[in-house]
């Protein structure tokens, strides 16, 4: 189950840099190339989540792995935002962060599935 959530911690990673990070440093270049990089960047996330989905699969929910995947994002986007674009932290990351552990209550509430 580990192995799950560390899967999807570095699928995120490059999620997040395929999305976002040519925000920061890539404005000046074509838009076709920075699609084609980003494209290049996702292909890593895939190699780590499709496998990711396919072990969580095993233990979870696909509910409960979609919220993990959820939460994991979130660390990782607000992460991201203020370390590499250098956003300021506001109180809305954690508004959003209680919502989060509120979706996780929900999902989990009644354990986890007999498979």
């Amino acid at each position: 189950m580990l192995k799950t959530v560390v899967f999807l911690f570095f699928s995120n990673l490059f999620m997040t840099f395929a999305w976002y990070g040519h925000l920061k440093n890539l404005n000046n270049k074509p838009l076709m190339f920075v699609i084609v990089f980003s494209w290049g960047i996702a292909f890593f996330e895939y190699v780590l989540q499709v496998p990711a989905n396919r072990i969580g699969f095993q233990y979870y929910s696909l509910c409960q792995l979609k919220i993990i995947q959820e939460v994991i994002t979130m660390i990782v986007f607000a992460a991201f935002a203020v370390l590499y674009m250098k956003q300021p932290v506001r109180a809305n990351f954690l508004w959003a962060g209680l919502c989060l552990v509120g979706a996780v209550y929900f999902m989990f509430r009644d354990g986890l599935p007999q498979h």
